[in-house]
C-alpha cells in the first residue's frame, strides 16, 4: 500500500519496463476490498499502472466492508460523510502521483464502479483525464448524496473534456432505465452500453458474458 499524505492507496504494477498508462480505480460502497484489489490487479495484468485510493480515509481509514446488509448500512453512512471537493482532490493526488513519482506514461484514466462511478464522473468533469469508464453510477441525476451537491453531478457533463464510457445493466435497481435515458441524453458524444437482463454490481468479480464484455471494453477504452 502507498500512503499519499495520509490516504492509503492500493497499487498494482504491470510486469515489464514502463512507462505504462495509469488508471485510478474508484471503489464501490464497500471500500477498497478484495474485489477492488483484484480489479486493479487485472488492469495491471493488462499493462496498466493501477491505483485504488481509500475514499473513506478521512472518516474510517482502511474500511473494508462485508458485502451484506450490515456492510451496506455502514457504507451508506460513510458515503454521506464524503465531500465533493475532497474526493476530487483525492483523485487529483492519485493522478499527480501516477504522472510523477509513479512513473506512468502520459495517458491517464479513471475507472469507477457504483459509488466510485459517481466519483469518477465528477472527477472527469473537474480534472484533466484522457478517458473515464463509469459503471452503474448512482445518484447522478439528483442531489440525494453529498457528492451530488450543490447541483446534480450530471449537470457537469458538458465539462468532461476526455472520453467517457458508461456501462450499466438493464435491470439495475440503482440506475433504472429512465435514469439511464436521462444520462445518455446528457452525454451524447460519449458511449453508453446497456447490458440486457443484467442487474447492478455485475462487473468486478463477475463471470457472466456481460462482465467479460465490460472488462474487454474497459481495457480497450482506457
Amino acid at each position: 500500500m502507498l500512503n499519499l499524505a495520509g490516504m492509503p492507496v492500493y497499487v498494482a504494477r504491470p510486469d515489464g519496463p514502463g512507462p505504462h498508462p495509469g488508471v485510478v480505480v474508484l471503489h464501490q460502497l464497500f471500500g477498497v476490498d478484495g474485489s477492488v484489489r483484484r480489479g486493479a490487479d487485472r488492469l495491471a495484468a493488462a499493462g496498466f499502472l493501477a491505483v485504488a485510493p481509500d475514499l473513506y480515509h478521512r472518516t474510517e481509514p482502511g474500511a473494508e466492508l462485508p458485502q451484506d446488509d450490515e456492510g451496506r448500512r455502514r457504507g451508506f453512512a460513510l458515503m454521506h460523510r464524503m465531500d465533493r471537493d475532497e474526493v476530487v482532490a483525492d483523485v487529483g493526488r492519485c493522478l499527480d502521483w501516477l504522472r510523477g513519482p509513479g512513473g506512468a506514461g502520459p495517458r491517464t484514466g479513471l475507472l469507477g464502479v457504483s459509488l466510485g462511478g459517481h466519483a469518477a464522473f465528477l472527477a472527469a468533469a473537474r480534472l484533466d483525464v484522457d478517458a473515464t469508464a463509469v459503471l452503474f453510477p448512482g445518484w447522478l441525476t439528483g442531489t440525494e448524496i453529498p457528492l451530488s451537491r450543490p447541483e446534480p453531478t450530471l449537470s457537469l457533463a458538458a465539462d468532461i473534456r476526455g472520453r467517457l464510457l458508461f456501462l450499466v445493466g438493464e435491470r439495475d435497481h440503482v440506475v433504472p432505465p429512465a435514469e439511464v435515458a436521462r444520462i445518455a441524453a446528457a452525454i451524447p458524444r460519449h458511449e453508453v452500453v446497456v447490458y440486457p437482463d443484467t442487474p447492478h454490481a455485475f462487473f468486478l468479480d463477475g463471470t457472466t458474458p456481460a462482465a467479460e464484455d465490460a472488462w474487454r471494453r474497459v481495457i480497450e477504452f482506457l
